[in-house]
């Protein structure tokens, strides 16, 4: 279950990051509403995943996903740069999350 409050926590950072964009600097309640309940909900899933795993490894992980993630919206919703060389990090990034869960053993 930890692996999973981890995954959804992730998830959840990716929401409340890419809600800042769309607060425009606070400016907007409802963005800023929607990443501020994204952050609560994130870090606490964290911490219960934090619970059962290896703090280094859980914050790794959610990291990661969260990086992964904000780059491929910003990819898909801002028209970032999608050259060879930035995919090729985000998937460094996604093996380097895989190998974490690979070596954790759980």
């Amino acid at each position: 279950m930890a692996w999973f409050y981890l995954l959804i926590s992730g998830m959840l950072e990716v929401v409340w990051v890419v809600g800042f964009k769309y607060s425009e600097g606070f400016t907007k309640p409802l963005p800023t509403a929607a990443a501020a309940l994204a952050m609560i909900a994130s870090f606490t899933l964290l911490s219960m995943a934090a619970r059962h795993l290896p703090i280094g490894t859980a914050y790794a992980v959610w990291t990661g996903i969260g990086a992964v993630g904000t780059a491929i919206l910003g990819i898909l919703l801002f028209g970032e740069p999608r050259d060879l060389i930035r995919l090729g990090c985000i998937f460094l990034i996604v093996a380097g999350i895989a190998g974490l869960k690979i070596s954790s053993g759980r």
